[in-house]
């Protein structure tokens, strides 16, 4: 019988690369070109949230009225693109690649049954940005990847992908045949509501036990160990179906 189709879903920040500062520098311009004033409070770091998230959140902690959210996060989920771009040389100088992320991407890409994609809590220009920037981009189809510029609701972007493979591919992907790889608990979630196996990496702010705990399948300690990420998603695959 011919081996089936896994659809791998990556997230990006903290699990393949982190950029530091950049993003809060990013908020904190962009509140202060829409609001007109600085931002006295930002987002929690590696929270792994969709950005139009943490923008209703920013600006509610900063002290504006709800009523006036909807008239604002808008006009600042347009602009972050434009802000991130401005700082391009900055994401090469400040940000640096996650241990073993680029040897794991390409150990993906090159496996004849994955389709390998990205499942993010960024805007898709914003996706794009980063992973061209560390020249991830050759690794991923980001053409049916889910962003946060589909949907706010992060676990909506596991069927949003595979809705855009099923149609590049022919094959329909669900829970049996899609895997998450991400180092947060909102990946976790992503997964586990979303309708994917979830393999956590403790590269970010969550250790492998609140990992577990969260309902992660297998946990990792980092992407390194390439042969162990291979075997992880196999045994996921094989196990759903």
């Amino acid at each position: 019988m011919e081996e089936q189709q896994t659809l791998i879903l990556w997230d990006i920040d903290r699990t393949l690369l982190y950029v530091g500062d950049i993003d809060r520098q990013v908020y904190r311009e962009t509140f202060a070109e829409v609001v007109g004033r600085p931002a006295e409070r930002l987002p929690a770091r590696g929270t792994g949230v969709t950005m139009p998230l943490a923008i209703r959140s920013l600006l509610l902690d900063n002290g504006i009225p709800e009523e006036k959210v909807p008239e604002l996060l808008p006009r600042m989920v347009e602009l972050l693109p434009e802000r991130l771009a401005a700082h391009t040389e900055d994401l090469c100088s400040q940000g640096i690649l996650m241990p073993g992320a680029q040897a794991a991407l390409r150990a993906v890409h090159e496996h004849d049954h994955w389709v390998p994609t990205a499942v993010t809590g960024n805007l898709k220009p914003n996706a794009l940005l980063k992973l061209v920037a560390f020249k991830l981009d050759v690794y991923l189809d980001t053409d049916i990847g889910g962003f946060a510029s589909d949907d706010h609701h992060r676990p909506a972007l596991v069927g949003i992908a595979q809705k855009r493979a099923q149609a590049k591919h022919g094959t329909a992907f669900t829970h049996a045949n899609t895997v998450i790889i991400g180092d947060s608990l909102e990946d976790v979630r992503t997964g586990i509501e979303g309708g994917a196996s979830v393999i956590g990496v403790t590269s970010g702010k969550t250790t492998g036990d609140e990992l577990a705990a969260a309902g992660a399948d297998i946990t990792i300690d980092s992407l390194e160990d390439v042969s162990k990420l291979r075997t992880s998603i196999e045994k996921l695959t094989v196990r759903a179906g």
